[in-house]
């Protein structure tokens, strides 16, 4: 996801999407775990996306 489109979204989309990736995450984590994984980079990309969201969550919640 790109930040544009991340900052686009409300609170309650940005915790669900949190929730989403992370469950993601560790489906990812067991399937490289036990050598099925295709692509070792779609770890990578799936955890700059949950930084995103929490850095945009942070942000939004101090205002």
């Amino acid at each position: 996801m790109k930040i544009k489109e991340i900052r686009d979204l409300s609170l309650d989309e940005l915790q669900q999407k949190n929730r989403e990736l992370v469950e993601e995450l560790f489906k990812l984590r067991l399937r490289h775990a036990s050598g099925q994984l295709d692509s070792p980079a779609t770890l990578g990309r799936i955890r700059r996306d949950i930084a995103r969201i929490r850095t945009v969550l942070v942000e939004k919640e101090i205002r």
